[in-house]
């Protein structure tokens, strides 16, 4: 199959005019398995097809999309960097939108591949020339691919700044489309995740702007549209600055996530609960949420009553945010940030652990996971241990293999194990007999099945 597909390129180069070539190509690559394509990469001479990209013919074009787009997977990022620039640069300028597409899509390829980046960042005018020609596109997958070449590294940032485009995406988050807002918003964060990323927005006002924005959402009633991401962007950067900072820097940024958690929009709660959980993830952060005293308790309360109550993609996320605000590493457990963590446990329902068994027993996986991952967050942690020990026929729950029926929910329950038989204080508390119980839950691995005894058959016949 690949054979016949390289005759027909080599056809399709040699004629003047090759619909029928183009149309048999096309078709027979929809049958080529890529794996076969890779094997051929070294063979495919895509120049005509490039060329036949500049006849302004309506069916050529399309068909030479569409085998080119086929062709270019099944080539590696370093190798069209190196072999096809100037095609590449050609497409960018194309008239037809889909050839620019097709040609943004692969230079993302470029941009993702840490071999391949470095071809186009060694060579500044090529890089100048990708950034000057997207500049003309409006298509969001151009800013996306801009967002890209930006966070590759401060040269490359200053590249795309000089040229005018993050200034218009800027321009963009900060307009009177919502639509375009919220778009805009997921690329700023993206370019918020590298060190220099961060310094430019910092420097060109940004962040205050996005801030200024949030506190204007009340009385603007399409904020439902942008506010999640501009909540989100800035979730994202008090975990990657510093919590502390980004919260008394920006204190509209916590109130609205206390306010979205009050919400009756799921959407809107969802949020909110990623962001407590994104910011809860280290000790500052939690030491954030503590600061804020009974608010936070009664936020807490909330998270607990929607992982019982609300739809089960929304329970998932809640388990998920409480387990992080629950985990403590054991080198940073101080007497002050375990009295904490217990106090918050006890603020998520009347009987938080009950709750959490409740949950894990129901038939759904994912829920089941997530319950499981609740009491790992807080098995190494002497006041947990001492509940699920006080707790009637919690260790029968945690050493009983056949609760768990699927892959995801054995692996769960043996870290749940692990974190236990591994904790310094869990012998003590548990007693040695329960020690030593998970210590043999742990060496026979996650889908150990215990043997069934013959004897015992032939008794029962």
């Amino acid at each position: 199959m690949a054979a016949q597909a390289l005759a027909l390129l080599r056809e399709v180069a040699r004629l003047e005019a090759p619909l029928e070539e183009l149309r048999a190509l096309h078709s027979v690559l929809q049958a080529v398995p890529l794996n076969e394509l890779r094997e051929q990469a070294a063979e495919l001479r895509l120049g005509p097809l490039f060329s036949l990209l500049n006849e302004n013919h309506r069916e050529k074009t399309t068909l030479c999309v569409s085998i080119l787009e086929r062709l270019l997977q099944a080539m590696e990022p370093v190798h069209m960097a190196r072999n096809l620039r100037v095609d590449l640069q050609r497409g960018l300028i194309h008239p037809d939108d889909s050839v620019k597409i097709l040609t943004l899509s692969q230079i993302g390829r470029i941009v993702e591949n840490s071999d391949a980046v470095t071809e186009i960042l060694n060579n500044a005018e090529l890089l100048k020339q990708i950034v000057y020609c997207i500049g003309g596109e409006n298509l969001s997958v151009a800013k996306a691919l801009i967002v890209e070449i930006s966070s590759v590294s401060p040269e490359s940032l200053n590249y795309c700044t000089t040229s005018g485009l993050v200034t218009q995406l800027l321009r963009e988050l900060t307009g009177e489309d919502v639509l375009v807002r919220a778009t805009c918003i997921e690329m700023v964060t993206s370019l918020a995740y590298t060190y220099h990323g961060r310094q430019y927005l910092a420097q060109e006002g940004v962040i205050d702007q996005i801030s200024n924005i949030i506190v204007g959402a009340d009385s603007d009633p399409f904020s439902s549209f942008y506010l999640p991401g501009f909540v989100k962007f800035f979730g994202n950067l008090a975990v990657m600055d510093s919590p502390q900072q980004i919260c008394e820097r920006y204190p509209i940024f916590v109130e609205k996530v206390f306010e979205m958690i009050e919400s009756q929009d799921p959407t809107m709660i969802g949020v909110a609960v990623d962001t407590v959980g994104i910011l809860g993830s280290n000790v500052e952060g939690k030491q954030v949420l503590q600061k804020t005293g009974t608010r936070f308790e009664r936020l807490l309360m909330r998270i607990g009553h929607q992982s019982k109550n609300a739809p089960v993609e929304l329970k998932i996320r809640c388990l998920d945010a409480i387990s992080s605000l629950l985990y403590l590493p054991p080198e940073q457990q101080t007497d002050d940030l375990l009295r904490m963590t217990e106090s918050w446990f006890s603020s998520l329902s009347r009987d938080p652990l009950e709750l959490f068994r409740g949950i894990s027993s129901q038939p759904f996986p994912e829920l089941h996971c997530a319950a499981l991952k609740v009491f790992t967050a807080i098995a190494n942690q002497p006041w947990a241990q001492k509940l699920m020990f006080n707790s009637p026929g919690f260790v029968e729950y945690v050493v009983d293999r056949s609760v768990e029926h699927d892959k995801a929910s054995k692996d769960a329950k043996y870290e749940l194990v692990k974190a236990l038989a591994n904790s310094k204080t869990i012998a003590e508390i548990f007693g040695n007999p329960n020690y030593l119980r998970l210590r043999t839950y742990l060496s026979e691995g996650p889908y150990y099945v215990k043997p069934v005894s013959t004897t015992a058959v032939e008794g029962a016949e």
